[in-house]
């Protein structure tokens, strides 16, 4: 086993993505795919082309797994567990937190190290100023590969709990997709009539979003706050603005022929919390609904 070698299994977009980054910085990367040819860009390049998984795991101290899912990282590891003592396994596959403790114990009875991690970049973005990687796990391990991490991203470490990274990348994503879902009802309406283009009103999008984004921390300390003390929260909106504004959406929708399915949910919760007695609308709500506790 070389100390200074990485070892990559799994070769879609994201796991090339990785071995070459980890190339480009002098790493030596040895590399296995179920589908060889996956490999022979990278090998053109120095990396070396394991056999099999156990090779692979054998050929390095650090082994990073990035599959489909965790049942494809379970498949692909279990012939190779007598090779994990004494070896770091990282596994970048997107999955749940339950996954991610399941897939640390299984490691630790094999004698590996084990951080969970959540990479919030794509592809063409791998070792790029706005990559980053969540990761969660024994600090200890973080520490000794914080090196090699760093080449695939900003490392941010959560903590030691090791479903942390999955909840929180899935919670990233999660916001990402409703993110998008909003940014195509807005581009078909723009779009509808007069004259209006997606890239007009993309050309505005973007700098509202980032406006709206900055107050974001303060939303989350708010919730924090409330959720720990029991504190009034202090960002508020009267509903009847909220539901004003959301009329005049939904009928602006209807006219123009575009879908009402995401603006009927909200207005349907908004009507939960009018019913519920409320008035104003503060972001502790959001906490106390998700978690099926009382609106008032």
């Amino acid at each position: 086993m070389s100390e200074g070698r990485v070892s990559v299994i799994g070769l879609g977009d994201m796991g090339r993505a990785l071995a070459s980054a980890l190339l480009d910085r002098g790493w030596e990367v040895t590399v296995w795919n179920r589908a060889q040819a996956r490999a022979d860009a990278l090998v053109e390049r120095g990396a070396v082309r394991a056999a099999s998984a156990e090779e692979a795991v054998r050929a390095g101290s650090l082994v990073l797994v990035c599959l489909l899912d965790y049942d494809t990282v379970r498949n692909v590891l279990e012939p190779a567990a007598g090779a994990l003592r004494a070896r770091t396994l990282v596994n970048l596959t997107n999955g749940s937190p339950e996954q991610a403790v399941d897939c640390a114990r299984w490691a630790g009875e094999h004698g590996a190290g084990y951080l969970d991690g959540g990479i919030m970049a794509i592809p063409a973005t791998i070792a790029a100023e706005e990559a980053f990687v969540l990761y969660s796990g024994e600090e200890s391990v973080f520490t000794e590969h914080r090196s090699a991490l760093e080449v695939l991203g900003v490392p941010h470490y959560l903590g030691a709990d090791v479903g942390l990274a999955a909840l929180y990348d899935l919670a990233l994503l999660t916001a990402t997709d409703m993110m998008y879902d909003g940014f195509h009802h807005a581009v078909a309406l723009a779009v509808s009539r007069r004259g209006g283009s997606a890239a007009g009103v993309t050309e505005h999008l973007v700098p509202w979003l980032n406006s709206m984004c900055r107050i974001m921390p303060a939303f989350a300390a708010e919730i924090d706050a409330h959720r720990g003390s029991g504190t009034a929260p202090q960002i508020t909106q009267g509903l009847d603005i909220h539901r004003a504004a959301l009329d005049n959406k939904l009928a602006a929708a209807k006219e123009a022929g575009v879908s009402t399915e995401l603006l009927d949910r909200a207005s349907a919760e908004l009507d939960e919390l009018t019913a519920a007695g409320l008035e104003r609308w503060n972001s502790p709500l959001v906490v106390r609904r998700v978690r099926s506790e009382p609106l008032t």
